[in-house]
């Protein structure tokens, strides 16, 4: 029986029941709506004469908005209320995504398409800013230093369960919905950001700040995990790193920023330009479809197992370096054999099944070296630096196939990339099991 389980453990399961699946139903609509453009891009290319560089910047121009208000977001978290800065990113962003859809349009304005993709692309990153540190920062009122990188496993699937999701809804509505005379591409980004500006709403009833706020947890429950973050934020500070400017100067947290610069631009430039290049194999859609979403069913196993084997064993850094290197790896494979489905194929899905793995232990370390607003400020300056590289990945690889009108050049960038970040994770310093 479930009452029978001491207090420790009916808290934990009782908080992840009631917090990760709502989670990952948020990362899940966010990833969806800032990587759908490749869906789109036949559709902007046919209507709006958009070619594969100007498909590439407005997928990358988004991450210049992100990187804007990265920092304040995850402080406002910190400081203010996660329930209501994550509805309204979700809120604004949703009406952003479907406005998106109606690129083009006379309302809309006087300036040219491209130029109307732009901005509104920079803008949807402006109002998603914040929402993904401010999740992990939130993660750390709640869960122990000993549970996170578990805790971020189930939250970090939304990256490969969204295309999972992404690729069969996308195409669908891009195949067979036309309604009113709007082209389906329009009708994907307005029907896929419809669902955002619902659960914000929902978020603000749903969610709970903190756990002494948390009707929803007995109080036996509510004291052991009020305690137990306490007890941690108290040896953290203790040792150190409780203020802002520490969070800003740590050389762990710059490093840990580039370090995800250079893997973020591999992730994007492959996640925004995957459909294209299955395109050129002239497969039927479905078949695509099926292509599109192997590497990340395979990467859903790998977030989970390396989280909680990281957890299991308290080491952070070979749990983040080894799935890198392999999947620079795996990525220079599917460069040297693109032109060949079957091989190319077989090492995306290698680099699908490592390249997520590294994401629950790399986000366990900023917690555990700060505590308070010092974590939130290196958290979201280690996302906002890092996301830069979704601008970058995109606008290389789309402007390589433009000048090489080959998709190769852009996965040898990819590679390096890849590669890159994981030998600079190799000069990350060991973190302790427990941070008291």
């Amino acid at each position: 029986m479930v009452g029978e389980l001491p207090v420790s453990e009916r808290a934990r399961r009782r908080i992840t029941r009631r917090l990760m699946p709502f989670l990952l139903l948020l990362f899940i609509i966010a990833f969806l709506d800032r990587t759908n453009v490749g869906f789109a891009s036949d559709g902007m290319k046919k209507d709006l004469l958009f070619d594969d560089g100007v498909i590439g910047t407005g997928a990358g121009i988004f991450f210049l908005g992100y990187f804007l208000l990265e920092i304040p977001g995850t402080l406002l978290v910190e400081r203010w209320s996660a329930r209501k800065w994550i509805a309204r990113i979700m809120i604004s962003w949703g009406m952003i995504a479907a406005i998106v859809g109606f690129i083009g349009m006379p309302w809309l304005g006087s300036s040219s398409p491209k130029d109307q993709f732009y901005i509104l692309r920079f803008i949807l990153g402006l109002a998603e800013a914040g929402f993904f540190p401010g999740v992990i920062v939130f993660l750390a009122h709640w869960f122990r230093y000993e549970d996170r990188a578990k805790a971020k496993s189930m939250f970090l699937i939304g990256i490969p369960l969204a295309t999972i999701i992404a690729a069969p809804v996308s195409n669908a509505i891009t195949s067979y919905v036309n309604w009113g005379g709007l082209a389906s591409w329009r009708w994907m980004y307005i029907l896929e950001g419809i669902p955002a500006v619902l659960i914000g709403i929902w978020t603000l009833f749903y969610l709970t700040d903190r756990p002494q706020d948390a009707t929803w947890l007995p109080e036996d429950e509510k004291a052991w995990i009020v305690g137990e973050i306490e007890n941690e934020r108290a040896a953290k500070s203790q040792m150190g790193g409780a203020d802002i400017v520490k969070g800003l100067m740590n050389p762990q947290v710059i490093l840990m920023a580039v370090i995800y610069l250079f893997a973020v631009a591999g992730m994007y430039g492959l996640t925004f330009f995957l459909a294209p290049m299955l395109k050129t194999h002239k497969l039927p859609t479905w078949n695509q479809t099926l292509l599109n979403i192997i590497p990340y069913v395979l990467g859903l196993t790998t977030i989970i197992l390396n989280g909680r084997h990281s957890d299991k064993t308290g080491e952070r850094r070979w749990h983040t370096t080894v799935p890198l290197l392999l999947a620079s790896l795996a990525m220079a494979g599917c460069a040297t054999f693109f032109q060949d489905l079957t091989l190319s194929m077989v090492f995306l899905s290698l680099y699908g099944l490592t390249l997520y793995a590294y994401l629950p232990a790399f986000w366990t370390q900023p917690s555990s070296r700060l505590t308070a607003s010092s974590a939130a400020v290196a958290i979201g300056l280690i996302n906002s630096i890092g996301n830069l590289g979704g601008f970058v990945g995109p606008l290389m690889v789309g402007n390589l196939k433009k000048e090489s009108h080959s998709f190769q050049p852009g996965l040898w960038f990819l590679a390096g990339c890849i590669l890159v970040a994981g030998v600079l994770s190799l000069f990350l310093r060991p973190v302790e099991k427990k941070a008291s």
